[in-house]
């Protein structure tokens, strides 16, 4: 399918700050850019760089007074309907190397500490099966509440807190899933079907040797996931970092299909 995407941030700086924007769309195997422009008005030269893990790219620049974004881009799509049933969790040791720290705990995603969690809930079930048992107690367990967390909660807070948002569901996600000796990171992205449209965290799990997309909200289709950008949680996958102080005027985010 093709897509069409447009996000608009509106930003005010007290005061001279870096920043850091993750807004395009980054390309992959099964999601193809036709085309894209990204404009940033109150700010210096713009700076581009490649994003972690190779995959996408991130612009710097730095302003002060109001800050504008906009992102358009179109994007074609080949990516049906994805289930994770059946396929077989890989050997850790015959891992490729840029995989292997997806294994491990990160700020948000305390994996070491679902270990038993994980055993007495999950461990009949193997691979693919497994992660999608996963996301489905986690979806009939937490409550999708806006504004239940903040940029500190992390996947142990929402386990105990039973709602959250999509970050929130994401993390847990991970969590449950590394402590199951599968690799996974969290995707920024683009949604369609999103209600309401928004900037979405989902998460890629690797399995039968490839990286494959769950959302864990369930809010949105697979097949209409567009990659931002990926990283171990939160930490990596913000569409701005701002190192100073700001205020959001508003923000937008819509994605259509055109074909």
């Amino acid at each position: 399918m093709r897509l069409s995407i447009d996000a608009r941030l509106d930003y005010w700086l007290a005061a001279p700050a870096d920043l850091l924007f993750a807004l395009e769309v980054a390309q992959t195997p099964d999601q193809h850019l036709v085309t894209d422009l990204l404009r940033i008005g109150g700010v210096e030269a713009l700076r581009p760089i490649a994003a972690d893990n190779g995959l996408g790219r991130r612009t710097w620049t730095r302003g002060e007074g109001r800050v504008t974004a906009h992102y358009t881009a179109t994007v074609e799509v080949d990516r049906a309907g994805a289930t994770l049933h059946g396929l077989a969790a890989d050997d850790i040791k015959l891992l490729p190397a840029e995989v292997v720290p997806f294994l491990f705990p990160s700020r948000y995603c305390e994996a070491d500490r679902f270990d038993a969690l994980v055993r007495r809930e999950f461990g009949a079930l193997s691979g693919g099966d497994r992660v999608e048992a996963m996301a489905e107690w986690i979806r009939g367990h937490l409550d999708y509440v806006v504004g239940s967390s903040d940029v500190k909660t992390t996947a142990a807070d929402t386990y105990v807190a039973h709602r959250g948002v999509c970050r929130d569901f994401a993390h847990l996600l991970i969590a449950f899933v590394r402590a199951a000796d599968i690799p996974a990171r969290m995707v920024a992205a683009y949604a369609w079907r999103l209600d309401p449209p928004d900037f979405h965290a989902v998460v890629e799990v690797w399995l039968d040797g490839a990286w494959r997309l769950i959302d864990p909200t369930g809010l949105a289709p697979v097949e209409g996931l567009v990659r931002i950008g990926v990283g171990r949680d939160a930490t990596d996958i913000s569409f701005m970092t701002i190192f100073g102080e700001a205020e959001c005027l508003s923000q937008t985010v819509t994605v259509e299909r055109v074909a």
